[in-house]
């Protein structure tokens, strides 16, 4: 990975940060921008897994709750948090719920970090209050029937003028399903119509978002003993005019995917499958460290000039290889005499990072492939192969070797297993929540098999490990990930034929129209 400057109390800073619905979908690019570069992360629930593979792999993350009705962390704690990071020279984001300065309870910590003369920056987010209705086609103003809106919290419906408020056009009640009848019961009494239509949307902007439609006389029936929280409640004529869009059923809908990859992995094949509709569960099932020993590297580094060529199998190869450039004060130009090959679009785009393109890559994408079409006689020829510690590659060094080069392997990162199954993950699979398991490495085939045996057994699953996914369909990157899915899972169905993610999700798309 690309090495980040190590804080400076100059670069110190907190960043208030709304994180609007969850997903990443509907972050603003400055928040995107923000937590890539965050040293420290204090985030409040109905934050979405996806929002972490953006952080950096060292970010240090903190939990404060923040969730109606469930245990938080108290205010002046967090308060304290947020300076206390500040005087250690971080880049603190605090990342809250929907927008921070609508019920984000920022005036606390901004009055703290003013208090202690702290740099700071506030990024507004976007709102579940306006977002939700928007979502599912209600317009929140109207011509004739919604002239305004008011948003307010439903926490303590006790405070609120309700004479007043029934005579609104249109009401926006967040934090409400709890006391929902109260609500209904007091705008009755204040003389609102029972035929008031009314919408409760719950989770606007999640896979699992639901619309419950009715009105004050029958809402509290219709939604009787259903979980609606997290939810934003309408209320006025507008919802009849809500406008429900006829779509064409995209390829993947309903159909849930897992995800495993490496730890610090970006989301883009998430991004791909939910394009198509799918509801994503990501799993890391590698997480990529430095090797344990840095010599061999440093040694080649030191010899650059002795090499003729340079194979980078993957982008972690990459990533590693120009840290430990930059770590010696190094950049690109130490590479003016070498020639560049490397296997995969993924890798060849992290190459383009650092303003380099490869001198060959292969067809197809594979390493296979590398030997049969290198571009001059291997014979000869001395190739430096930074790759993953535990070896890998065996074939492709092998058939080099074969033909007379002169091959130095040296490990520039290693892969370990992560020590836990996410608990989301484990509930999904045991319920059959999910339709298809993808592995884009052999790594993750059998750290993925490591970790559901290990947690069967320690849940005190009574069959076969097997069993929790002999209904999953297993989709595999390409031949060898698939030979691994034979040996580990005892099954594949699925292969890319193109070996990339966006190969893997054509596939998956493949298979399941055939199904259908």
């Amino acid at each position: 990975m690309t090495s980040v400057p190590p804080p400076s109390f100059s670069s110190a800073k907190v960043y208030l940060v709304g994180a609007g619905l969850g997903p990443v979908a509907y972050l603003t690019q400055r928040a995107i921008a923000v937590l890539a570069g965050a040293e420290v992360l204090i985030y409040d629930a109905l934050v979405a897994p996806d929002v972490f593979d953006l952080l950096p792999s060292d970010c240090e993350r903190i939990f404060v709750g923040k969730r109606g009705g469930q245990p938080s962390t108290p205010q002046d704690k967090i308060n304290q948090l947020l300076v206390n990071h500040y005087r250690r020279g971080k880049r603190v984001v605090r990342l809250k719920s929907g927008d921070p300065w609508i019920f984000g309870r920022i005036v606390p910590e901004l009055e703290i970090l003013v208090a202690y003369h702290c740099a700071y920056e506030i990024i507004p987010g976007i709102s579940s209050a306006i977002a939700s209705a928007g979502l599912v086609g209600i317009p929140l103003t109207a011509k004739d029937t919604g002239s305004g809106f008011l948003v307010m919290d439903g926490h303590d419906p006790h405070g609120w003028p309700w004479h007043a408020l029934a005579q609104l056009p249109t009401l926006v009640i967040l934090m409400g399903t709890k006391n929902l009848p109260l609500l209904v019961d007091k705008l009755l009494q204040a003389g609102k119509s029972p035929s008031t239509p009314m919408a409760i949307i719950r989770n606007a902007g999640r896979p699992e978002q639901q619309t419950w439609g009715g009105t004050l006389a029958d809402m509290v029936e219709k939604t009787q003993g259903q979980s609606l929280a997290p939810a934003v409640i309408v209320i006025g004529n507008v919802v009849n005019q809500r406008i429900i869009p006829v779509l064409t059923p995209l390829p993947l809908a309903q159909k849930t995917i897992l995800v495993t990859r490496a730890a610090d992995q970006a989301s883009q094949f998430t991004e791909l499958l939910q394009q198509q509709g799918a509801n994503v569960l990501a799993m890391a099932a590698l997480e990529i460290v430095p090797p344990t020993d840095w010599q061999p590297l440093d040694q080649a580094i030191a010899k650059l000039e002795d090499f003729d060529w340079l194979i980078l199998t993957s982008a972690n190869g990459v990533e590693f290889f120009f840290q430990r450039l930059q770590h010696h004060g190094l950049d690109s130009r130490a590479l003016a005499g070498l020639k560049l090959a490397v296997v995969g679009k993924k890798t060849s785009q992290s190459l383009e990072k650092f303003g380099i393109k490869p001198d060959f890559i292969p067809p197809d994408f594979i390493a296979d492939a590398l030997v049969e079409h290198f571009p001059q006689s291997p014979a000869g020829l001395k190739i430096l192969f930074p790759r993953v510690e535990s070896g890998g590659r065996a074939k492709l060094v092998q058939e080099l070797k074969q033909k007379q080069a002169l091959v130095t392997e040296v490990p520039a990162y290693q892969s370990a297993c992560p020590a836990h199954m996410p608990e989301e993950v484990w509930q999904s699979i045991l319920n059959r929540n999910v339709d298809v398991i993808t592995f884009a490495s052999s790594k993750t085939v059998t750290h993925f098999r490591q970790l559901l045996a290990q947690t069967s057994q320690a849940k005190g699953y009574q069959d076969d490990w097997r069993c929790l996914i002999n209904h999953c369909q297993i989709a595999s990157i390409g031949p060898q990930t698939s030979e691994r899915c034979l040996q580990e899972l005892g099954q594949v169905d699925i292969e890319a034929t193109e070996y990339t993610l966006e190969g893997l999700t054509g596939a998956i798309i493949d298979y399941v129209h055939q199904d259908s």
